[in-house]
């Protein structure tokens, strides 16, 4: 049924949550998982003398993040594929969901109420409204 998932991962532990499961189904459907996480743009950062280093500050936040679902997914038997990206989250999600040709989206949810989540939306909200594949959110 799923030849190709996708996991967007932020480090939460609603997205080691949706780690697990993911990985569960790349088993189930023996499909390679490709994981995904998307680190805040860097254009906010120009004209700072120290630009470079703050942006390989962001550039290794977001490799320890990937580096802990691939040791927390390690013995799962799966294939892991990572993709490191930079912009605004749920315009990288979809971009990689695209790219990789995703039959399936999974990332975790923070949870925001209907209230709280109209306002301000969410990344979730975002990739599940505007995917080309089935997105999968868990709490």
């Amino acid at each position: 049924m799923f030849r190709k998932i996708l996991l967007a991962v932020d480090g939460s532990p609603h997205s080691d949550k949706a780690a697990d499961y993911a990985a569960n189904l790349a088993a189930a459907f023996q499909t390679p998982l490709f994981v995904v996480h998307a680190y805040p743009q860097t254009s906010d950062l120009l004209g700072y003398d120290d630009f470079e280093r703050l942006v390989s500050r962001r550039k290794s936040a977001g490799q320890r993040v990937l580096d802990r679902v691939r040791q927390r997914l390690e013995d799962r038997g799966v294939s892991l594929q990572e993709d490191l990206l930079e912009g605004p989250e749920a315009e990288a999600i979809l971009a990689s969901a695209d790219a990789h040709e995703a039959d399936l989206v999974v990332m975790g949810t923070r949870g925001l109420g209907t209230i709280e989540g109209m306002l301000f939306g969410s990344i979730s909200r975002k990739v599940s409204q505007h995917a080309h594949c089935p997105v999968l959110l868990i709490r």
